[in-house]
């Protein structure tokens, strides 16, 4: 964070801190950052408060600010602290205290507020007064994140340099808000999680699995075309094969609780790659035969916290776009370059343009030879640079026994995403001592590649929602055509069109009720049609059609053999834009 804003945040914490205790006289403080965005601060009220008393705590914010007070910076003994906070009853501060090993800690104080803190801050509170601020929310938060703590209200505000910066940043908000995938999801009918099923398992309605279908098959289409075979594995597997590849070891707390059968511990998966692995020990194999891309749309299970399930973007139960490559060390290089080319042509073909490359090396504890990190880290480098992405490098922030690519899309709002990892592991070949005879006639060790393009279909269609406000491009919505009469005069020629529709393979809904025009329009656009055909007289008696298209554009007398054509040729070749 930059040091400007994190001076701002801080000490805004503060002032916030002061407003409230002048406030509430009998409320406790314990800490209040900077986080991104803005600051909080955890209260312990006497009487809890509501999100309806936060305006009058922020126009004390305004009265404190425009007292011009200083912020000044004190050392002072512990024991002079621990003496000082103690008789002010601020038990939170006297715990921090006695957590120390200085002999002296560092004080902050602005009007009657003292606290214990090591800033940094402004130097008068006149300089906020040109800065953009707003208390946004209360939570809950235990004492040190810690159950066994007391539960605190925990006060959210935002803060930037300037008040347009707030306010931006709000409108983002609003935008995000309208855009959430889990609001939208309900309305267009894509989804449902529920408790009777189990959190984080999804339900997938015919809407969301039409949708799901289509990318399947473009998924699939595009893996053929670029050299890959398909595999499919089971959902469980025996606990050997985890304690082989060692998930038993480093990943069991992510891993559901083992089933008994025949009085053999089974546990479900976690994920593809050991499945993979015993398919290519099944047989000998040649450096002929490399390299193999094996690709699979594979549903694992992990066991994730129920605090951090969210939507489709935090799942316990969730279908990976799972590959893996195996090599020689001389085909490294150029697998890498392929996967990561393949990974943004189908960026590109979702509508994703800004692409950034996360490069992680070698860490402290790892295994595997240097001269393997040192080639695979080349491969990587080498990619990002050939497709000329920008890149920044994380030195050793790699796993333990690889390095990786990740690729961050933004979306529509410029909100970065995590989605394709491309993962050398130099831990499993060994551990299930895979083996390719080369061209030597000795045995050798392939290089292994794990590679996910979307990450999981969860995942990515929640954040496809998002990205296209549910307004799907016509190949991907669950209905592209809503067809309509005006009266039902007309019936016969829009069932007969809605008819042919079907015909030709395009997905179509149609409303012959009687209600009035208006609210069948109003009705079919909660959807999100691409298209809406409306027809009445004057349609039927000139055999044509008029269009209302997504966004608000009329066409009217679109012959229909013209609207087929050219609507068929806008899905098969998966366009992103409408073709009036």
């Amino acid at each position: 964070m930059d040091e400007k804003i994190l001076k701002i945040r801080h000490s805004l914490s503060h002032v916030m801190a002061l407003a409230v205790k002048r406030i509430y006289k009998d409320v406790k403080v314990a800490i209040g950052p900077a986080i991104d965005n803005g600051f909080y601060y955890d209260f312990d009220f006497k009487t809890p408060i509501k999100e309806d008393d936060l305006p009058k705590i922020e126009d004390e914010m305004i009265n404190i600010i425009n007292e011009n007070q200083d912020f000044i910076r004190e050392e002072w003994d512990k024991n002079k602290a621990r003496e000082y906070f103690t008789n002010l009853g601020e038990n939170f501060k006297v715990e921090l205290i006695d957590g120390l090993t200085d002999d002296t800690v560092w004080i902050y104080k602005n009007g009657e507020f003292v606290d214990l803190c090591k800033g940094p801050h402004v130097s008068n509170t006149k300089e906020l007064r040109s800065v953009g601020f707003k208390l946004s929310s209360i939570a809950g938060a235990y004492w040190r994140g810690s159950e066994k703590n007391p539960m605190l209200t925990r006060i959210y505000a935002f803060a930037f340099e300037t008040k347009k910066e707030l306010n931006d940043y709000i409108r983002f908000l609003q935008e995000a808000a309208k855009r959430d995938h889990r609001v939208l999801a309900k309305q267009l009918d894509l989804y449902s999680i529920n408790e009777n099923v189990g959190p984080g398992l999804v339900l997938w309605h015919p809407n969301g699995a039409m949708i799901r279908y289509e990318i399947e098959n473009f998924w699939r289409e595009r893996h053929l075309k670029n050299g890959y075979q398909f595999v499919n594995t089971p959902h469980i597997g025996r606990e050997n094969l985890w304690m082989t590849s060692g998930h038993l070891g480093f990943y069991k707390d992510s891993m559901y609780a083992p089933m008994k059968i025949d009085e053999i511990n089974y546990y479900a998966k976690p994920m593809n790659c050991p499945f993979h692995i015993e398919i290519y020990k099944s047989k000998t194999r040649s450096y002929r035969d490399l390299p193999l891309r094996w690709a699979e749309l594979g549903t694992v299970y992990r066991f994730e916290k129920a605090g951090v399930l969210h939507g489709l973007t935090r799942v316990r139960g969730f279908t990976q776009d799972d590959a893996h490559l195996f090599c020689t060390q001389e085909q490294m290089e150029s697998e890498v370059l392929k996967v990561l080319n393949f990974s943004l042509k189908i960026w590109d073909d979702f509508g994703f343009k800004d692409i950034k490359a996360y490069i992680s090396t070698k860490p402290a504890d790892s295994i595997g030879s240097e001269d393997m990190w040192r080639k695979a880290e080349k491969s990587l480098v080498a990619a990002v640079e050939k497709e000329n992405l920008k890149y920044e490098v994380d030195e050793g922030g790699g796993a333990f026994y690889g390095p990786k690519i990740d690729l961050k899309i933004k979306d529509a709002l410029g909100r970065e995403w995590q989605t394709t990892t491309i993962q050398f592991d130099f831990n499993e070949p060994e551990r299930f001592e895979m083996e390719y005879s080369g061209a030597d006639g000795k045995l050798h060790r392939p290089y292994m590649i794990h590679r996910a393009l979307l990450g999981s279909l969860e995942r990515f269609f929640g954040i496809l929602i998002e990205h296209y406000a549910g307004a799907f491009p016509s190949w991907l919505s669950p209905v592209q055509v809503y067809v309509m009469d005006i009266t039902t005069n007309e019936e016969a020629y829009t069932k007969a069109f809605y008819e042919r529709l079907v015909q030709e393979g395009i997905r179509a809904k149609i409303d012959l009720s009687t209600e009035p025009i208006s609210g069948k329009i109003k009705s079919a656009t909660t959807i999100k049609p691409p298209y809406i055909v409306i027809i009445g007289k004057k349609e039927v008696e000139k055999n044509v059609i008029s269009l209302k298209i997504r966004g608000n554009k009329n066409v009217n007398d679109v012959n229909p053999d013209d609207f087929i054509s050219k609507i068929k040729n806008e899905i098969q070749e998966r366009r992103l834009t409408t073709s009036y």
